[in-house]
């Protein structure tokens, strides 16, 4: 089966939210990046909750991310207190955030896709984590000063 543009577009997006509840999963449960992602893999992805149906997920996309927030997670931590004010390191912040961060993070490093699409798609990752209007701007801030460190060049740096 050919998927079209649009439905690999989502796989990926859906792939970006299931990689930040599974970072978040590891801290929270103390598990291993193996366990959190055969458990996603096999009963996350396209799974029905409530005659809700959970998109798919693009596996090369999930498995990515994962690898590289694991491998690179004190880089990734480091990058990200440097985009956050002084007083308030990455340890102090929310569970959920650090996970998204690291996600973002990780995609970021591995620059395979343009920062500003990295930005738009985590910025919407925080949209459904959220209660409020200022958590996403600011994600949004955090991740555009980690993105002119990782990528300056898209920046015109």
């Amino acid at each position: 089966m050919t998927l079209s543009n649009n439905q690999k577009r989502k796989m990926k997006s859906a792939a970006r939210f299931y990689t930040v509840q599974a970072l978040f999963q590891m801290e929270a449960s103390g598990q291993t990046v193996e366990q959190v992602q055969r458990e996603f893999e096999d009963h996350r992805f396209g799974a029905s909750y409530d005659d809700v149906e959970m998109t798919e997920g693009d596996l090369d996309t999930f498995r990515g991310l994962m690898e590289k927030a694991v491998d690179d997670q004190a880089m990734i931590d480091q990058m990200t207190d440097r985009a956050l004010v002084a007083k308030w390191p990455i340890a102090r912040i929310d569970p959920t955030w650090r996970a998204l961060f690291r996600a973002a993070g990780a995609e970021l490093a591995l620059k395979q896709t343009p920062p500003k699409v990295v930005i738009s798609e985590f910025v919407g990752v925080a949209e459904a984590f959220s209660a409020e209007d200022k958590e996403p701007k600011f994600v949004n801030a955090v991740l555009d000063h980690m993105a002119r460190e990782v990528q300056p060049e898209a920046f015109g740096g």
